[in-house]
């Protein structure tokens, strides 16, 4: 990870209107450097604005007022150059692994000048074998990534990964966990990830950033100074989830009213 500034979030400020007719605030007066090549982690209590915040990093949605930069420039919309892997992957059921992945070069128009880059895809994701099965017919693990390959292979400066193994069972979640490790060693793609999972935040990332609730703000970011590979298990480990919990609660603490008599 260099210490060169890819993304920046400045004075980031997002409303919306719910089904009732009132106004959310959303996320409140977000700022944050995000640096190339790092991986960064995103955590808080559910509607704290996590998901809506990556969205915005994607171009996905705009804010009411602030600005976005990607190498500078200010994002103004969705672009190859930020991948994104939502929760359940959303591969196309119609489509075969190797044509789900082969999506993002036709819609480019590159798919003739890169098909052959496909297999390299499969073969890092770890499904050689598998290029003409159907999604229906694969775990959700091995369609998460196929969903990852289908972002890597547009070779995005940064992956925005919102909570891509939060339905996964344990043993399928901790396999995907180290292929995302793998990968983003071996393409030094900055990483951003939405997570509800201390243990995972921690066991991925450089930096991890806890957001408050409603309205979203960012409470604390912490450096993860653990050298890797990480032990789930190692007293210090355990230690720094202890203090990351604790720091997740206090964040997540709405202030009691206080009533002068």
């Amino acid at each position: 990870m260099s210490n060169e500034i890819l993304m920046e979030i400045k004075s980031v400020d997002r409303t919306y209107v719910d089904a009732n007719n009132h106004t959310v605030d959303a996320l409140k007066d977000i700022n944050l450097s995000i640096r190339r090549g790092e991986f960064l982690s995103i955590i808080g209590p559910s509607g704290c604005g996590k998901t809506t915040l990556l969205r915005l990093l994607a171009g996905l949605d705009v804010p009411e007022s602030g600005v976005i930069t990607l190498e500078g420039e200010e994002i103004k919309g969705p672009h190859p150059d930020r991948g994104y892997v939502f929760q359940q992957g959303s591969l196309f059921p119609w489509l075969t692994v190797e044509k789900n992945i082969a999506t993002g070069l036709k819609a480019r128009g590159v798919y003739k000048k890169h098909k052959n880059e496909i297999a390299q895809y499969i073969n890092m994701i770890g499904l050689d074998g598998f290029e003409e099965v159907f999604p229906h017919q694969i775990s959700g693990g091995m369609a998460q990534r196929v969903a990852i390959a289908r972002s890597l292979i547009n070779h995005p400066v940064a992956l925005l990964l919102d909570e891509p193994m939060g339905a996964l069972d344990a043993f399928t979640r901790a396999d995907l966990q180290d292929k995302i490790l793998e990968l983003w060693k071996k393409n030094e793609t900055t990483m951003i990830l939405v997570t509800h999972d201390v243990e995972e935040a921690l066991y991925l990332s450089d930096r991890v950033v806890i957001m408050s609730p409603r309205p979203g703000k960012i409470s604390e970011i912490i450096n993860i100074s653990l050298p890797r590979p990480r032990q789930k298990n190692s007293q210090d480990f355990m230690v720094m989830r202890s203090s990351i919990l604790e720091k997740l609660h206090l964040a997540s603490t709405i202030p009691q009213v206080e009533y002068n008599i």
